[in-house]
């Protein structure tokens, strides 16, 4: 009798206890790991990171900037890897997926920069193999990637992506949805934010040598308190750096305690944060605090 109660205790207590959140497993983190931490700081949610191109690319590729090193990759992921036309309201939207088109526990879109395609964050050889790495986060974790194509960086470019995030997320609705954008893609991820019905699908936002918005501050995106991440090279001639720090001050002290994170490779270009981001880190660390 008295064990008969202890165990519907301790069943009901394992009822009601909140399920852990998904993470991702290792991949390769020994290749990935960030080569050293220069200087921490905001409670670890700021990093100065070092980067050395002779080192980070010369060291790491093949043929530098064009093919990594076979070490760095698996093209295990192509097994489940298709080329698409996704057709929505926001029109038929090209794009590639790797991993399971329903029932994913994950998903990830990768939106390109200026004068980027679809294939820029499918190609398993250039940035150092880091989408690669990606790829095969999200397949070995029963997940989806996604790269679409769109028309531009405008309202047209953000009702084709919105499209694409509709669709996907109704297939797996129980999956934390993550965008990142690179470069001048950034203007989409701000645009998404912007939307009531499509932040809502939205868990996370990754910012990779991109633009800011301040208009961002006191979005839906932003209400709901969803993580951002903050990717940039010290060394970016096309977007300040300090300018970006400043954005992602100012999201901390409008709103304290809001997740969001800077990553600063010192001595980095306009696509280091492409090539040497540690998607593992980020997007557990998103996984696990995404509302």
């Amino acid at each position: 009798m008295i064990r008969s109660f202890i165990f519907a205790v301790l069943a009901l207590a394992f009822l009601g206890a909140p399920a852990s959140a998904l993470q991702l497993e290792p991949y390769k983190d020994d290749l990935f790991a960030y080569p050293g931490i220069l200087k921490t700081s905001d409670g670890g949610d700021y990093v100065v990171l070092d980067y050395n191109e002779m080192r980070d690319i010369n060291g790491r590729d093949q043929v530098p900037e064009r093919r990594v090193k076979q070490n760095y990759i698996s093209l295990q992921p192509k097994r489940s890897q298709k080329d698409l036309v996704v057709r929505t309201d926001g029109g038929s939207t090209k794009l590639i997926a790797a991993g399971k088109l329903s029932g994913a526990s994950v998903i990830t879109i990768y939106l390109h920069g200026q004068g980027g395609n679809r294939q820029q964050g499918m190609n398993d050889f250039t940035f150092g193999g880091n989408f690669n790495r990606l790829k095969n986060l999200m397949v070995r974790s029963g997940g989806l990637y996604i790269t679409p194509e769109f028309t531009d960086f405008g309202d047209k470019g953000e009702n084709e992506v919105a499209g694409v995030i509709d669709y996907f997320k109704a297939q797996s609705p129980q999956a934390k949805l993550f965008v990142a954008c690179g470069s001048m893609g950034g203007a989409l991820c701000w645009k998404l934010a912007q939307d009531a019905e499509t932040s809502r699908k939205i868990s996370g936002l990754i910012i990779l040598g991109s633009l800011w918005d301040e208009h961002f501050i006191g979005s839906p995106t932003f209400k709901r308190r969803v993580p951002v991440f903050f990717g940039h090279g010290s060394r970016d001639p096309v977007f300040s750096v300090d300018k970006q720090h400043a954005f992602y001050e100012n999201i901390r002290t409008s709103a304290p305690g809001y997740p969001v994170r800077f990553h600063r490779f010192e001595g980095g270009n306009h696509g280091t944060p492409i090539r040497m981001t540690d998607w593992r880190e980020v997007l557990n660390w998103m996984l696990s605090v995404a509302p």
